[in-house]
């Protein structure tokens, strides 16, 4: 069994031995003839439960130790109890307005000061309880958060997985794009562009990216993969994608019993990611700042990636003529700011879009 462990802090020492042998065998103790030497004995390991603090002493009185101990973190919530010749109201509010505990005037009764020694023990007890549970409650909803969290991410990237049946480099083109928007974000945070945006505005907004071309669930496969032009009517269907997409997520959206800001910006994303700064873009010819900003990002990152890969009816560009294509869209197709922050972070980007070891190669080099 642990004994709980008392300071005591005198410059008597009769009233060290007296309180000492009094508060034994139940308790530790340790003793300290002076503040100085409290300081030291009530910051070393294991701290006390308690301190029992004379008020008057010659070097450092008990006030200013109490000062000194509530100063310290390592000090600041171990309960003290001054013991005192001083009885006067004045004295004792005081004592009680700069955090003690308690207070108990001189001469002390034993019944009475271990009377209240049990009960400020018993207190802090009950407080480090509290503490310790409100530290594993705040430990469990992250760990509850983390795991709903990866749960959804799991979810998503069978989308992705999903995805690949129809096209073998879809569910990797996500994930690229993904990564894409996370470094663009980034980069444009730090620059101060995203006012208001935090770190965790960035990864909700990241881990939508995979659902904004959920609506081609829609579109017939024979289409996607047409090796020559699309006619007006195919065109149209093709394009329907976007608002398929944001109708299957509103949808699911208004089966919640609350609005879930990851499910409202993948629907922003999945609409819209396909309009164009100029307003020449669909399925609703939003210009400028009316089309969100998550998917503004996601237009860079998403034609950025696809233009690095192979298509039935284009090959692959290098990548000189994808950066070069981002490039000369600011503006037009794309956002200027999100343009600027592509170049900031070409680097990064070149090593997202081709990861593996010599590709850039494959793909010619910039």
């Amino acid at each position: 069994m642990i004994l709980p462990l008392v300071l005591i802090v005198d410059d008597n020492p009769e009233n060290l031995t007296i309180i000492g042998e009094l508060l034994q065998p139940g308790h530790a103790v340790r003793a300290a003839n002076g503040g100085s030497r409290a300081l030291k004995l009530a910051a070393m390991d294991p701290r006390p439960d308690l301190i029992l603090l004379d008020v008057m002493m010659p070097d450092m009185d008990g006030y200013e130790v109490l000062s000194q101990l509530r100063a310290q973190p390592e000090t600041a919530d171990i309960p003290v109890v001054f013991l005192t010749a001083l009885n006067s109201p004045a004295d004792e509010e005081r004592g009680l307005m700069l955090g003690a505990a308690e207070y108990i005037t001189k001469p002390i009764r034993p019944s009475v000061l271990l009377a209240r020694v049990r009960t400020q023990l018993e207190l802090k007890q009950a407080r480090d309880i509290l503490r310790d549970q409100g530290a594993w409650l705040a430990n469990e909803v992250a760990r509850r958060v983390a795991d709903e969290r990866q749960a959804q991410d799991v979810g998503l990237l069978a989308l992705a997985r999903l995805a690949e049946a129809r096209d073998p480099d879809a569910g990797s083109h996500v994930l690229r794009t993904q990564a894409c928007v996370r470094t663009l974000a980034q980069t444009l945070t730090r620059g101060g562009q995203l006012a208001g945006w935090s770190a965790q505005t960035v990864e909700l907004v990241s881990r939508c990216v995979p659902l904004h071309d959920i609506g081609e669930a829609a579109v017939p496969e024979h289409l996607l993969h047409k090796p020559g032009p699309l006619t007006a009517d195919e065109w149209v269907e093709v394009r329907g994608h976007a608002d398929a997409g944001a109708r299957a997520l509103a949808a699911a959206q208004a089966e919640l019993a609350r609005p879930i800001d990851f499910i409202d910006i993948a629907r922003q994303v999945a609409r819209s990611h396909h309009e164009r700064w100029d307003g020449s873009g669909y399925p609703d010819g939003l210009a400028g700042e009316a089309i969100p900003l998550p998917a503004r990002l996601v237009a860079v990152a998403d034609v950025f990636d696809a233009l690095l890969s192979p298509r039935a009816w284009r090959p692959a560009f290098s990548l000189d003529q994808a950066y070069q294509t981002i490039v000369s869209g600011r503006g037009q197709q794309f956002d200027p700011l999100v343009v600027d922050a592509f170049v900031d972070s070409f680097s990064a980007l070149k090593r997202i879009a081709l990861p593996q070891d010599g590709a850039e190669l494959a793909h010619g080099t910039i």
